[in-house]
C-alpha cells in the first residue's frame, strides 16, 4: 500500500502543479496580450493626435482635397517621385513650403523630407526602443549619436516632452503598421534638383 501511495501523490502533486502554472501563465499572458492591446491603441491615438499622418502620409487628391493614401501610409515622401521644385529665394528668405501632399518641404535649411515610419526594414517602425526614444529626444536620425538632425518640420523638440511610457505606446504602434519599403531621399541644399 505503502508503495503504490508515493507515487499516486507524486503524479497528484505534479498535476497540480502543472495546472497551477498553467493556469497563472495563461493569465499572465493574457494580461501582458490585454496590455500590449492597450499600449498599441494608446500609440495609435497619440499618432492620430500628434498629426503624424499630416506630415508622413502620402496623399491623392479626393473629392474633398487631399486623402491619405492607405497603401501608403505613413511611408514618408515616396523615393519614386521626383524631387518637387521649390523656390529658393522664397526660402533662402525665411518662407517655408510645402509640396502638394505635405510630405516634403523647403525653408532656410535647404529640403526636406518626410521619413518612412512603417514597420519595413527602410521605416522608423523597425528601430528598437532605445534607438527610437534617443531619436525623438535628441533630434536624431534613426536614434544615432553621430547621425544627423532631424530636419524641419519635424517637431522633436514638442515631443521629447514625452514621457517614456507614450514613446513605448508609439512605438509599439508603429511595429504593427504594415510595411511600406520606401526610403525617401536624404535632405539637401538648393542648388541641384529642387530647386529653381
Amino acid at each position: 500500500m505503502k508503495t503504490l501511495f508515493i507515487p499516486v501523490l507524486l503524479v497528484v502533486m505534479m498535476s497540480a502543479a502543472v495546472i497551477s502554472c498553467t493556469g497563472r501563465g495563461a493569465e499572465t499572458g493574457n494580461q501582458a496580450s490585454a496590455d500590449s492591446i492597450e499600449l498599441v491603441k494608446r500609440g495609435e491615438y497619440l499618432v492620430t493626435v500628434g498629426v503624424c499622418d499630416d506630415c508622413h502620409s502620402p496623399k491623392k487628391m479626393g473629392p474633398k482635397g487631399p486623402e491619405i493614401d492607405p497603401e501608403l501610409r505613413l511611408s514618408g515622401f515616396p523615393s519614386s517621385r521626383p524631387i518637387p521644385k521649390f523656390d529658393s529665394n522664397m526660402a533662402k528668405s525665411g518662407m517655408v513650403q510645402f509640396n502638394e501632399d505635405f510630405t516634403s518641404y523647403a525653408g532656410p535649411w535647404g529640403i526636406s523630407f518626410s521619413a518612412n515610419l512603417t514597420s519595413s526594414p527602410t521605416g522608423a517602425g523597425s528601430w528598437n526602443f532605445e534607438n527610437f526614444k534617443y531619436a525623438i529626444r535628441h533630434g536624431k536620425w534613426k536614434g544615432l549619436e553621430n547621425s544627423r538632425d532631424l530636419m524641419p518640420p519635424m517637431p522633436w523638440f514638442n515631443y521629447k516632452l514625452m514621457p517614456d511610457e507614450d514613446l513605448k505606446a508609439v512605438h509599439a504602434y508603429l511595429r504593427t503598421l504594415k510595411p511600406v519599403d520606401n526610403v525617401p531621399p536624404a535632405p539637401r541644399g538648393f542648388g541641384g534638383a529642387g530647386s529653381r
